[in-house]
């Protein structure tokens, strides 16, 4: 079977550890199948991206040894693609227009009795899911129950992580009609991920853990869209000193280029992979034999 897996950062910043984790057991896993491994900038939340961040990202993969084996694609660029996968969706009545603000949502929310965790959006509850009602179109939104009636998906949806084992999530109860392309006309994460990974052609897809919830969306996306699942691995997170994930929100600094292998031993132990020493290229060499036999 042919294998394209993919790194896929957000330029909003350096990459730190976290980061090197998924870049590091992504390429190991395209390397260890014999396949290609590309690199996808996630730029499409134009106002968070920070100018430069997308070349230091790729300087940073190179002296870590992770070339990619293909030009680079970009988010930003990819708007025409993006609008014609939304044009579809509303032509078979499987998008809407929302005029719900987040507030109103949240309110919607608590009116029924329902309250969130931190870092959890609110459901949406499917205020204009039969019309404007009077409020001006702010978003478009996946008509996820319509869908899902329409192509006779499982309810739960349910799929295999090849690290996590089987998963399930009932889309339409519990995360709604989401969002695919925001009030602030930018495009949504689900939508534009679902577009490119079939545009690259991806058949493996490995990253950070943080992200597996996402994995029932795309799932419901790519059969709304006529794309192809792609196999999915969620590897463990690194965690910053208060228990969360490891972000530039909560402290991550960037990796220290002048001893690259020193940052690729740190990832590979949370990959359970020993450590290396020598090059960068022999340590690589050394890892993806070790991932071979653990597959």
């Amino acid at each position: 079977m042919r294998y394209i897996g993919r790194f896929a950062p957000s330029p909003t910043g350096p990459l730190h550890a976290g980061s090197l984790v998924a870049a590091l057991a992504s390429w190991l896993d395209a390397r260890a199948h014999k396949g290609q491994w590309l690199v996808r900038i996630e730029d499409v939340d134009t106002p968070r991206c920070v100018p430069g961040a997308d070349q230091r990202i790729l300087q940073q993969l190179a002296a870590c040894g992770l070339v990619p084996d293909a030009a680079v694609m970009y988010q930003s660029q990819r708007g025409d693609a993006y609008q014609a996968a939304l044009d579809g969706l509303i032509a078979k009545g499987w998008a809407y227009p929302c005029g719900c603000s987040r507030k109103e949502i949240e309110d919607a929310q608590a009116l029924l009795g329902h309250t969130r965790e931190r870092h959890q959006a609110a459901i949406y509850p499917g205020t204009c899911r039969d019309g404007l009602h009077g409020k001006v179109a702010r978003a478009w939104r996946l008509n996820v129950q319509r869908v899902i009636d329409d192509l006779k998906l499982a309810t739960p949806l349910t799929w295999q992580d090849r690290l996590l084992g089987p998963q399930q999530q009932d889309v339409a109860q519990e995360v709604g009609d989401f969002v695919l392309k925001r009030a602030d006309g930018l495009w949504a994460y689900q939508l534009a991920v679902v577009v490119d990974d079939a545009a690259q052609g991806i058949t493996h897809i490995v990253r950070g853990a943080d992200l597996s919830d996402n994995t029932a969306r795309q799932i419901v996306l790519q059969h709304a869209l006529g794309l192809p699942t792609p196999s999915y691995l969620h590897t463990p997170l690194v965690l910053g000193e208060n228990g969360e994930k490891l972000s530039k929100q909560n402290g991550a600094t960037a990796l220290d280029l002048s001893n690259p292998l020193a940052e690729l031993n740190t990832a590979a132990a949370l990959l359970n992979l020993p450590p290396e020493s020598g090059s960068v290229t022999d340590a690589l060499t050394h890892w993806v034999k070790t991932y071979e036999k653990s597959m």
